[in-house]
């Protein structure tokens, strides 16, 4: 497939979430979800190393998210990268890379979700300065 002199940003993941969703409103009252997806490789010497995306979700596609998901839902998401930097309360310039969803699939029944959600004590990074929701 030849690009030319065009550019791809596209992302694919399959994981699974590794907390409930909580919906959102933006001042200006649209939707957003904020998730924390983990996506596992196992390497040749039986290594498994876990790596988590964050993925935002707006308007409808965030509360059918909201809606249907929980920890540990296996989903697929399709979207593309966004980098965006903001000012914390300190003074301190923040960065944040994030997958801006487009379209998602869930994979599992909700059945599928209880039998395999991840331990009350899986290691889901937590950010103690969230850059400020804007409308996309």
């Amino acid at each position: 497939m030849a690009i030319g002199k065009g550019s791809v940003n596209r992302v694919t993941l399959i994981g699974n979430l590794g907390a409930d969703p909580q919906l959102k409103q933006t001042p200006n009252s649209i939707n957003v979800l904020t998730l924390a997806i983990a996506t596992n490789e196992i390497h040749k010497d039986k290594q498994q190393h876990t790596e988590w995306h964050r993925v935002v979700l707006w308007r409808r596609l965030a509360e059918i998210a909201a809606e249907h998901l929980k920890k540990g839902s296996k989903i697929y998401v399709e979207g593309s990268l966004r980098t965006r930097t903001w000012q914390d309360n300190n003074g301190n310039q923040r960065m944040v890379t994030e997958v801006i969803g487009e379209r998602l699939t869930m994979l599992e029944t909700k059945n599928d979700i209880a039998e395999n959600a991840p331990a009350p004590d899986a290691d889901v990074p937590q950010e103690n300065n969230e850059p400020p929701e804007t409308d996309d």
